[in-house]
């Protein structure tokens, strides 16, 4: 069974989108419009987000007019969005609409990736129900040299240094890449 793993970029005080629900702080760093290959889970099969994030790469990406671009950003990878409305989808994209808890929808994920790795692009909130069922198995962070006053946390839970363990830090151009594994959680007491 492949890992699910919550991989996002953040600003250096938490944020991972504005108070608007905008990524444009992240594209106005050096080499964030076109990260470097090693700010993305390579193996990943699937993609999950919430509608905001989704909302936003498809009006900033132009998607609905140019579909051409999702396969150029995403391939043929299903992907997943929670959410309670019905959304545009571009042409040709695999995408599908879920509702409901993360333990519902989880084996329909895991089907969809045939044992391959799950990306969670975002939100944190979303990440973190991800946690709160035992199903997220890493977190990395690609922190921008940036500030927000104010935004989208990016993981919005109280996670104990005992569920964390560090596998690896590095510099990857202008952004501090750290790599986290989740230690499952000892049964409840």
């Amino acid at each position: 069974m492949g890992r699910i793993i919550f991989d996002t970029a953040t600003t250096l005080n938490g944020w991972i989108a504005d108070e608007h629900h905008s990524l444009d702080w992240l594209f106005a760093v050096e080499g964030g419009d076109e990260p470097a290959e090693e700010l993305t889970p390579p193996e990943a099969r699937v993609l999950v987000e919430g509608s905001s994030t989704y909302e936003w790469v498809l009006k900033h990406e132009d998607l609905l007019t140019q579909p051409e671009e999702w396969r150029q950003l995403f391939g043929d990878k299903t992907t997943f969005v929670f959410t309670r409305r019905q959304l545009p989808v571009p042409e040709g994209a695999d995408v599908r609409f879920v509702s409901g808890l993360v333990t519902e929808i989880l084996p329909q994920i895991r089907a969809a990736a045939d044992d391959g790795d799950i990306w969670i692009v975002g939100g944190g909130e979303l990440a973190a129900q991800f946690l709160d069922a035992g199903a997220l198995d890493r977190i990395a962070v690609s922190v921008a040299p940036a500030a927000l006053p104010s935004g989208a946390p990016l993981f919005p839970r109280r996670v104990g240094p005992d569920r964390l363990r560090l596998v690896s830090a590095e510099a990857v151009g202008q952004f501090a890449r750290l790599i986290y594994d989740i230690i499952p959680a000892g049964p409840a007491q």
